[in-house]
């Protein structure tokens, strides 16, 4: 009953009842383009790269994130991916180019300039990755055993649809995000990867039926490999909405005959506060190796690249996982400045109780964030390279995926996000929350990707 007047609740209330309506046309509209296919492209070539996909995992990767656009050969196939990349380039400049620190602090006006130069960077990178999915579709057609042949103009105009594609998925994204609920290139890329799981979840479900070739274990083990989902999603939430809180005292400030002040406050330092971060940029770092092969066939590779490309091997999770680690470290120093929270107590008169303000807060702040960032990067990785292990114990491998990686942390984080907004608007309007007790909580601290 109180969830069936909780969305009474949410359709009296105007405003969100438009947002929500808004963001459901928006995704429609999403999910209609991803099954539009490229102009010229025969059904042949569309088996041929769907076969391929479904063989590589490298290439599931990349079909999950768009939504199975790419395996479809969709004006969409590239996804919101090169947006991403790009954002991810452009928040590394501002770390190390005065100007683009300069553009950050200028506020509104600094945003608008960075989000253009991000724009022309997407542009740069689909000019790039367009005539390399294009060829790799050549190539997969002709190994199909079908004659097919791009030539200079094909290229250039499909080059250019599957551009104008990937933008007006970020435009999509950014109408979500100013009249929607949610972040928009978030959502989208949520929605991409919860289209996937309804399919892969029939496909384990029917692996495991008596009769079906290499299933194993029975319904028994279907219902062990959903618990064992919910308990990886639980392990999510807690590691999102983990925090450690540290003691501030404000000090008492007498005005006139009256006494102001004195109440004791709270920092809450997060166990992740770099967020899903390290695992794209890990993940992008780990793309190259396929990348340089062109997209193509694997079976050419040897040696340590091979192992580099084979997303089940030994080697590729453990470099994998060692790169989470140290890039949870590299984001959460550069997000979480203790430096400027020291400075910032010692303005508003406040300290913490048996530490000496300034240099010494910040020094202790830098402790404490190292502590519970190790734990934090150390599950951060664990569940990153849960779906190799899923694997292992003979799960296919598009339902493996979501075991833990950066799709089920996204699910996670948008999720709480989203849920987090219409909270917000219900008790901005005096309506109970969404749940009984307590509030729900997101990711405050880096990109909401």
């Amino acid at each position: 009953m109180r969830f069936i007047q909780t969305l009474k609740n949410i359709w009296t209330i105007q405003e969100l009842r438009q947002r929500l309506l808004i963001t459901l046309l928006l995704v429609l509209i999403y999910r209609l383009g991803c099954y539009i296919v490229l102009p010229g492209i025969s059904p042949v070539a569309i088996d041929a790269l769907s076969n391929f996909t479904n063989k590589t995992g490298m290439m599931q990767l990349l079909d999950m994130f768009s939504g199975g656009a790419f395996s479809q050969a969709s004006i969409f196939a590239l996804g919101i991916m090169p947006y991403i990349t790009a954002s991810i380039v452009i928040q590394l400049l501002g770390m190390v180019l005065p100007s683009f620190q300069k553009m950050q602090r200028e506020g509104e006006s600094g945003r608008q300039k960075l989000n253009q130069y991000t724009r022309y960077l997407t542009v740069v990178i689909l000019c790039l990755q367009a005539p390399a999915y294009l060829l790799n579709l050549q190539y997969q057609v002709n190994q199909a055993g079908t004659a097919a042949s791009f030539g200079a103009w094909t290229l250039a105009y499909l080059t250019i649809i599957l551009a104008a594609g990937s933008m007006f998925i970020m435009w999509l994204g950014e109408r979500i995000t100013d009249r929607g609920i949610g972040n928009g290139i978030s959502f989208i890329i949520l929605v991409g990867i919860i289209a996937r799981l309804p399919g892969a979840l029939f496909f384990e479900l029917t692996s495991r039926l008596p009769g079906s070739t290499g299933g194993q274990g029975g319904l028994v083990m279907f219902i062990i490999e959903i618990i064992l989902l919910f308990a990886v999603t639980v392990g999510a939430v807690l590691l999102v909405q983990g925090t450690r809180k540290v003691p501030v005292q404000y000090a008492k400030r007498i005005v006139g005959n009256r006494q102001y002040g004195g109440a004791r406050q709270y920092i809450p330092l997060k166990v992740n506060a770099a967020g899903v971060m390290p695992i794209i940029f890990a993940q992008a770092i780990m793309f190259i190796p396929i990348t340089l092969a062109g997209f193509g066939s694997q079976e050419g590779t040897s040696g340590f690249f091979h192992a580099l490309t084979d997303i089940n091997g030994f080697w590729y999770n453990l470099i994998f996982f060692l790169m989470i680690v140290a890039f949870t470290y590299f984001y959460t120093a550069i997000t979480v400045r203790p430096t400027q929270m020291a400075e910032d107590l010692k303005r508003n008169n406040g300290f913490i109780p048996g530490v000496k303000p300034g240099k010494k807060t910040a020094e202790y702040l830098d402790t404490i964030m190292s502590r519970i960032t190790l734990p934090g990067s150390l599950f951060l990785g664990i569940v990153a390279i849960l779906p190799a292990f899923a694997r292992f114990f003979g799960i296919s491998q598009n339902f493996a995926q979501f075991f833990g990686g950066t799709s089920l942390l996204i699910m996670v984080g948008v999720v709480l996000d989203t849920l987090q907004q219409v909270e917000s608007h219900l008790m901005m309007h005096h309506y109970d929350g969404l749940m009984k007790e307590g509030k729900i909580k997101g990711r405050t601290t880096g990109q909401a990707y």
